[in-house]
Order: C-alpha cells, then sequence, then structure tokens
C-alpha cells in the first residue's frame, strides 16, 4: 500500500461520468437502506416458510442490524487502509453475494448468520457513497450533491415495506434478496468504471483489536437490547438487565480506550468540534423521532384502523413527492442561507405535521390521513442537508469518511431506539387509556348499558358483547396513544431548535470545500 503525506485532490468529474456517478452511487445507498426495512413485513412469510415462530423471525431484522451498527463506524479506519473506492466497490459487490446467498438459505440459521454478513459488509456503503458524491460536485454544487444523497436516505425506509409486501405476496419472500443482485452489479460496475482513477490515498494502519472488540460488544448487547425489549418486558427481563449492563460497561471503557489509543479504530475526537457534535446529536435525535413515527403509524393503520398493508403503505408513500421537488432548490441555495434557518424550518413543519396527527381520531379517513403525510416531505427537504452541512463543516478531506460514518452510526443507532421507543410507550399508553375508559363501562352508566343492550338485541351473547365493547376500547386506547405519541413529538422537534443555534454559522460553500475536494 502506498503512503503520502497529503491526499491527492482530483477535480469534479463532469457531464455524462458525474450524471452516471450520481446514479450508480444512490442505487447502492437505496439498495442498502431498503434491506434495513424490506424483510419487516416478510416476516411471516420468511417464518412459515422456515418453519419457527414469528418471534425467531424477528432475529433476521435483528442481525442486520447489529452487524451493520458495528462496521458502519468502522469505515474511517478501512478506507484509510484500503481506500475510499476499493472499500465501497468491494462492499457492493460482497452485498449482493450476501444477498444471494440470503435468498438461497435452507434454514433460519442460516439466513439469521448471512443477514448479519449482509449488514456487515453494508457498513461502508453508505459512509462512502456520500464522500465520493461530494467529490463528484464542484464546491458551488456541493449541496446538490447532498440533496441527491439524501433522498435515498429518507425515502428507502418508506418504501421498504411496501415494496417487501407486494414482492412477498405476488412471487416469493428470497425475491427481496435477489432484486438487489441487478442493481448492485451495475452499481459496483459503474462505480469502479467512474471512480478507479480517483481512490484516496492509503496507509497501513496498525489493527486496534481492543478498540474493535470493545465496540462488537458493547454495540452488540445495545442493539439486541433495543429489538428484543418489548418482548421481554424491558427491565423486568434479567436477560435484558443483563444487555443493558454489558452495553454500559463496554461503552465507557471503550471511550477510556479510544481516547487514550494512538490509532483508535474509531475517531472520537472528531466530537470535540462543537458544531459536529452539536450537529450529530440534533440529525440523529431528529431521525430517531421522524424514524419512530414512521414505524408507528402503519402499525397504528394496519391493527386499528383496518388498512391492509398496502394501503398503510400508500399512505406512506406520498411522503417523498414534495421532498424530491424541494431538495435540489435546498441544495443549490444552502450556499448562500444560513444551514441553521433551514434546520428550523424543517423541524417547525414537523412539528406542524405531528401537531396534525395528534388530533386523529377514528373517524379519519384516508384523505385526512393522507395531508400531514404530503407536508411531511417539506420537513425531510430542509432537514437532513442542512445539518449534514452544519456537521461535516471546518473538516479536512481526510477525516471526512471517518466524520461521515460516525454520525452516521449514531444516526441508525437513534432509528433504532426511536422504534422501540415509540412502539414500547405506544402500547403502555394504551394500557393506560384502556383502564381509564374501562372504568366508564359499569351499570351505572347508560350510555354502557344501551350499547350492550343494543349488542345483545342483535343476536349476541352477553360475553360476546362485552368482547365487541373490549375490541372498541382498545382501539380508543391505542388511538389516544398514537395521539400521545405524535404530540410529544412534536415538541420535542421544537425543543431541537435550541441546539441547531449552538452551532457555528457556516455557509455551504465554504463548509464543504473539503468535501467536494476530498478526491
Amino acid at each position: 500500500m502506498a503512503s503520502a503525506a497529503m491526499p491527492v485532490a482530483h477535480a469534479p468529474l463532469e457531464g455524462s461520468a458525474r450524471t452516471w456517478g450520481t446514479i450508480a452511487l444512490s442505487a447502492a445507498t437505496f439498495m442498502n437502506v431498503l434491506d434495513t426495512s424490506i424483510a419487516n413485513v416478510s416476516l411471516p412469510a420468511i417464518a412459515g416458510d422456515l418453519g419457527v415462530s414469528p418471534n425467531q423471525g424477528t432475529w433476521v431484522i435483528t442481525s442486520f442490524a447489529v452487524a451493520n451498527a458495528i462496521a458502519v463506524p468502522l469505515t474511517g479506519w478501512l478506507s484509510q487502509r484500503f481506500g475510499q473506492v476499493r472499500l465501497f466497490v468491494g462492499s457492493v459487490i460482497l452485498f449482493v453475494i450476501a444477498s444471494w446467498l440470503c435468498g438461497l438459505a435452507p434454514n433460519m440459521t442460516s439466513l439469521i448468520a448471512l443477514r448479519a454478513l449482509q449488514g456487515f459488509v453494508a457498513g461502508p456503503m453508505i459512509p462512502l457513497s456520500q464522500s465520493l458524491l461530494l467529490a463528484s460536485y464542484p464546491r458551488a454544487l456541493a449541496g446538490l450533491a447532498m440533496a441527491m444523497w439524501a433522498m435515498t436516505t429518507l425515502v428507502a425506509p418508506v418504501m421498504g415495506p411496501l415494496l417487501g409486501g407486494w414482492i412477498t405476496d405476488n412471487i416469493s419472500w428470497p425475491w427481496i434478496f435477489y432484486i438487489n443482485i441487478p442493481v448492485g452489479m451495475l452499481a459496483a460496475f459503474a462505480s469502479w468504471t467512474i471512480y478507479r482513477k480517483r481512490e484516496s490515498v492509503t496507509k497501513k494502519l496498525p489493527i486496534d483489536t481492543v478498540g474493535l472488540s470493545l465496540l462488537v460488544l458493547w454495540i452488540g448487547a445495545l442493539q439486541i437490547m433495543l429489538d428484543l425489549g418489548k418482548e421481554h418486558d424491558w427491565f423486568h427481563s434479567p436477560l435484558i438487565i443483563g444487555l443493558a449492563i454489558t452495553a454500559a460497561v463496554g461503552f465507557a471503557f471503550f471511550l477510556i480506550w479510544e481516547l487514550t489509543d494512538k490509532h483508535p479504530v474509531v475517531d472520537l475526537r472528531l466530537f470535540a468540534r462543537r458544531n459536529f457534535w452539536a450537529g450529530t446529536i440534533t440529525t440523529s435525535v431528529a431521525y430517531g423521532l421522524f424514524f419512530g413515527n414512521v414505524v408507528l403509524l402503519p402499525l397504528w393503520l394496519q391493527q386499528f384502523m383496518g388498512y391492509t398493508a398496502t394501503d398503510a403503505g400508500m399512505i406512506m408513500a406520498p411522503v417523498g413527492l414534495l421532498a424530491l421537488v424541494l431538495s435540489p432548490i435546498v441544495g443549490k441555495t444552502v450556499g448562500s442561507v444560513d444551514p441553521r434557518r433551514y434546520a428550523t424550518f424543517a423541524f417547525l413543519v414537523f412539528a406542524l405535521v405531528l401537531w396534525m396527527r395528534s388530533n386523529f381520531n377514528t373517524q379519519a379517513d384516508f384523505n385526512t390521513i393522507l395531508v400531514p403525510t404530503i407536508i411531511q416531505g417539506v420537513a425531510m427537504a430542509f432537514f437532513f442537508i442542512p445539518l449534514m452541512t452544519i456537521t461535516m463543516s471546518g473538516l479536512t478531506p481526510d477525516r471526512m469518511p471517518a466524520a461521515s460514518g460516525l454520525t452516521n452510526f449514531v444516526r441508525i443507532t437513534a432509528g433504532a431506539m426511536g422504534t422501540s421507543i415509540s412502539t414500547t410507550l405506544w402500547e403502555s399508553r394504551a394500557a393506560l387509556h384502556h383502564a381509564q375508559l374501562a372504568e366508564t363501562i359499569n351499570p351505572g352508566s347508560p350510555a354502557a348499558q344501551a350499547a350492550l343492550s343494543g349488542l345483545t338485541a342483535s343476536g349476541l351473547t352477553p360475553e360476546q358483547a362485552l368482547a365487541q365493547v373490549n375490541r372498541l376500547v382498545d382501539q380508543q386506547a391505542f388511538m389516544l396513544a398514537a395521539n400521545d405519541i405524535f404530540w410529544i413529538s412534536a415538541l420535542l422537534f421544537l425543543a431541537l431548535i435550541p441546539l441547531v443555534w449552538m452551532t457555528h454559522p457556516q455557509k455551504a460553500a465554504g463548509t464543504l470545500d473539503a468535501a467536494a475536494g476530498a478526491h
């Protein structure tokens, strides 16, 4: 491996090379992010076909998430060791091979192991696609490059369940993995053809085995705790308590080791920069809130509003419409507008959308539920690009992959935490509302007695009438619980605004100087 003191700066791509480079990198990113959620709705089919319970099937999701979370922060170290282009193309090819093997898996044990492999090799793809894309554009268009990248990252998790459900219903579940093969091979071929002469400088670095071991330990424990917590009643379970202690102790030792080691596997010193830590925390908390609500809304619609998986997907799909239209505009103007203003506007729109959802009731029709989803596209366009601009500001080219990997790792972990917290809170608040509503179903309530009398008069037994009333109470309780979470999420988005303004003002043109010249 060659080593050099100074990185080589490559001129931005032009014409068709830049267009095809953008398409190749975006396709690889979309394929990667899609796989984090595409298997969710296919779990019953996968579990049934492989002869295991649905609970065991959830490890298909967990294994990918754990391995991916471990690999993402290693991007900076790996790219310095092997080169950004080689690492990216190699990750895409390995991802394609792992996807093919997942589709061929003969049993659940094999599928879980192969999903872990798929998640691990996918780790460097997202940070490196961001770094390579920024290097493809001139400084003045760096914001537009970020817009293209952000759209794939935000729209793919929404499209995953819709596409996964359709493939499972109309073809068979292995095809949720097989569809990666043509996309990945084309992306790898195009990326290597366009970027192979723009390889970054490499240098031999010692392997931080202690740091890597601690990283695997605490991230693995944390992710498994988040995925299994609800199923095991959280901290009433010795397993969850043990995982929480392991994650906390492992994280403490990891911090101490990485901050004192000469060649750390994760560059935690990046958090010494105010814009990096404030931008990373803001992006991650906002993404956790966004992702938690993306999971919660279809669950409520399918379980308590009578929507099919496809109908719920149709409610969520338009979230990308306004984002697709507005993101290029944001990307082109973020250089002349303080990105903190854009981020503030995004959080205000998110808060408005969630406040609208907090007023839903069980009589809400398709259009009433759809309107806030469409408006949310505005917030998505103004959310990711300005915050990434703030987070990456002032970094030198050689630190970009490490910074991108670290901030993406925190964001992905926050997304997993947002999902676990929102679904757990939803169920606990629903139990509270159910108890409060059930108090009114008693012999002294004329309304309750009238309802029960009407049901028994229609031919139901007293027990069946009470069961029907209980289902109605359940529906109302889970609706009220969803309203509570939407309301709390709106307030939290507003609370994030002061954190945005703690950062130093940066214009995108200056901010992304280093990024645009990284190759």
